[in-house]
């Protein structure tokens, strides 16, 4: 872009915006958050459904709307109040009428099939299994979760059948080296990446990989590059962060008093844990390549706002919990 602190002062305008949304999450009861998370999923919907028509195209997928000086993913900024609408409905899953079940099960299958159109299958299962776990949690009973789940991957084995660069995906990730220049460069070159770092790494900032070699380096293959510069110690301290954040958020969880704030505990948990694994897997070889940002490390935006509000409610809910404790 001809400035090499292009990308920093970007991010430091996401990042002052994210983290007054993180205050704000924090500072703001959960019942609030709670009331306005149903007419903002449908917003949502509506955004993401918008992306099919006037979305702007990057890498053959319509994922983004453009609003003047901003670039804006709704599939990412929807994450925070699915879980917060996911945990309006399944805390109350018993007592509410069918009516309502069935509205809200069309919404959240209509926002999974949405977001399958645009296309991204990566984002669409992240939103089916977060759903899926939060039913579980909830105790949804196991003959409608098998269901779900036998549909779910119908549907993903669909969607890699009819689109053609999802299956070569597939294929690639079988065995990258059989081409490597072509559907297998992509990994190829992370596994470079990853395998160049050793034992402590080359150094903050002194990765070779990218340097246009690997693709999508600041975004989806971003663990590649932190682990060629602080090596497999340091990302083996990654996983034992990221293990403690699971551990605190289920701790939260199994601490909260009543069954909303849990399921917010989960859902917020499940996403943010379940999508850094996801990455991970992806950049390391164990997944096929997809989509996803690695969660509060990624350059971007949206995904650093989403990450945030989501650490915000899951914060939130712990000091409520504290509160109930403390008057108790």
């Amino acid at each position: 872009m001809g400035d090499g602190a292009y990308y920093i002062k970007r991010q430091l305008i996401w990042l002052l915006a994210s983290w007054s949304l993180l205050y704000l999450a924090i500072s703001t009861n959960l019942r609030r958050w709670l009331r306005v998370a149903g007419p903002c999923l449908l917003i949502g919907c509506l955004l993401v459904g918008l992306t099919l028509f006037i979305g702007s195209t990057v890498n053959g997928a319509s994922r983004w709307l453009i609003l003047g000086p901003l670039q804006i993913q709704p599939s990412e900024l929807i994450k925070p109040f699915l879980v917060l609408q996911a945990a309006n409905i399944f805390s109350y899953w018993k007592r509410i009428n069918t009516d309502q079940k069935i509205f809200w099960i069309g919404i959240f299958c209509s926002l999974i099939l949405l977001i399958l159109k645009q296309p991204n299958l990566s984002t669409a299962a992240l939103t089916g299994l977060l759903l899926w776990m939060m039913g579980l949690a909830a105790g949804v009973r196991y003959q409608a979760l098998l269901g779900i789940a036998f549909t779910g991957t119908l549907l993903g084995a669909t969607s890699i059948f009819i689109n053609e660069y999802q299956r070569l995906r597939v294929i690639s990730f079988l065995n990258p080296w059989e081409d490597p220049q072509g559907n297998g460069y992509q990994l190829v070159q992370s596994l470079i990446a990853i395998g160049s770092g050793g034992w402590f790494g080359e150094g903050f900032g002194l990765s070779t990989q990218k340097l246009q070699y690997l693709p999508i380096q600041s975004t989806d293959f971003i663990y590649a590059v932190f682990a060629e510069e602080f090596g497999f110690l340091g990302s083996l301290m990654m996983l034992l962060c990221l293990l403690l954040f699971a551990f605190l958020g289920l701790r939260v969880a199994l601490r909260s008093k009543n069954n909303q704030n849990r399921l917010v505990a989960i859902g917020s948990s499940s996403i943010l844990v379940g999508q850094s694994i996801m990455n991970i897997a992806v950049a390391s070889g164990v997944m096929p390549t997809t989509g996803l940002p690695l969660p509060m490390i990624s350059y971007g935006g949206n995904s650093l706002i989403s990450s945030l509000l989501l650490a915000g409610l899951l914060i939130r809910c712990s000091l409520e919990t504290n509160e109930l404790l403390n008057q108790y």
